[in-house]
């Protein structure tokens, strides 16, 4: 039988992709047009930051949008292809319910990603999400305590933050010393600081023991230091601060210093319903069982190990930029120091062993002995 002749194989034709003799379709011009939303707008809902944050990245020229750099409240949608930092970004074009975290920070911790002195962060303890990074509303400087909330929305970040909702903040503040009536008035009418005026909303006493007194307070500001500048303002220094309440959110009895506690699937809806945020048409998930016990669990969180960034990498000598892992040099086993010889010492010789009769005597006495013995 004779073979048959191998016929050529077109080269643009793939397995995956068989070359056809279909011609593309032009776009139909009396198609609806696609909804547009807000290129920032969709950045904050990935959970990339506030909005402010993405208008600010933007002006950078780090995002692009189908190849050419962003611009200020341009529109996108799903077809479009958008990049940070080279990098493609989904966006949620359907709002997804955001995650909500509450913590409990003790002193000691900074709420700061980048700190050049390698300081102990609350960021480190966080757990992985998919899809975005979390937010911290508000900020505690590092001998303040209490209550942090963190978030995967910004807009819901930005409902908490911005100056122009006035949201609530509750401290509970241990000074040395004790107010008086009239310095108690005057917080709440206002004390001029360094960067403009200043007062708490509402001031109680709350007791104390010996020279150390207790205060709850509230106002509507998150500056810099403020509730420790008011009452150092009188010479009185804080000795402890505590954040109990932002906004509608109280710290739990049961979330000690240094766990945390994720809010449930409800509570979320509520918090977004208080913000006037838009909240998801698609039916909350089921949980399992397993997830239900999990979240309305308090946790202990552990510290992450730190990725390293592309400023730390090690250039490679081959001519390639970058290298893959850092060089890093191998700790060598400490070598055991030798035995050192005493001076002391005094060496075995030949002269010290028994002479060869003495020795055969020696040993007929043995058993000599032996013998009685039996």
């Amino acid at each position: 039988m004779a073979r048959p002749f191998k016929t050529q194989r077109d080269p643009q034709a793939t397995p995956r992709r068989p070359k056809t003799n279909f011609t593309k379709l032009d776009a139909d011009p009396n198609a609806p047009p696609e909804p547009t939303q807000r290129l920032h707008k969709l950045l904050a809902l990935a959970g990339l930051g506030s909005r402010r944050d993405m208008e600010t990245l933007i002006s950078s020229g780090r995002v692009t949008v189908n190849g050419a750099p962003a611009t200020q409240g341009q529109g996108v949608t799903q077809f479009d292809t958008v990049r940070l930092d080279s990098r493609p970004v989904k966006l949620p074009f359907i709002a997804e319910l955001p995650q909500v975290l509450i913590y409990h920070k003790p002193e000691g911790e900074i709420v700061s990603q980048d700190d050049p002195e390698g300081r102990a962060s609350v960021f480190d303890k966080l757990p992985k999400v998919k899809n975005g990074k979390w937010i911290a509303i508000g900020r505690l400087d590092m001998n303040t305590s209490g209550l942090l909330i963190f978030t995967t929305s910004g807009e819901l970040a930005n409902r908490f933050m911005h100056p122009r909702y006035e949201v609530e903040r509750e401290y509970a503040v241990r000074i040395f010393g004790e107010l008086t009536e009239g310095q108690m008035t005057q917080l709440k009418e206002g004390i001029e600081l360094e960067d403009g005026p200043a007062n708490f909303d509402s001031i109680s006493a709350q007791g104390g023991e010996g020279a150390n007194h207790w205060y709850q307070v509230i106002l509507r500001e998150g500056r810099n230091r403020e509730v420790r500048r008011l009452f150092e303002a009188f010479q009185l220094p804080v000795s402890r601060l505590m954040r109990v309440r932002f906004g509608p959110v109280n710290l739990p009895p049961r979330v000690k210093r240094g766990t945390m506690l994720k809010l449930e699937q409800k509570e979320v809806v509520g918090l977004l319903e208080w913000a006037d945020l838009p909240v998801p048409s698609a039916p909350l998930r089921q949980l399992t069982q397993r997830e239900k016990l999990k979240a309305t669990t308090v946790f202990m969180p552990k510290v992450r190990k730190q990725r390293i960034s592309a400023l730390d990498r090690v250039p490679r000598t081959d001519g390639e930029p970058y290298s893959k892992k850092p060089s890093v040099a191998r700790k060598e086993a400490p070598k055991k120091p030798a035995p050192r010889k005493s001076e002391n010492r005094r060496v075995r010789q030949t002269s010290d062993l028994p002479a060869p009769d003495a020795q055969k005597a020696g040993m007929q006495k043995k058993s000599d002995r032996n013998r009685g013995r039996g």
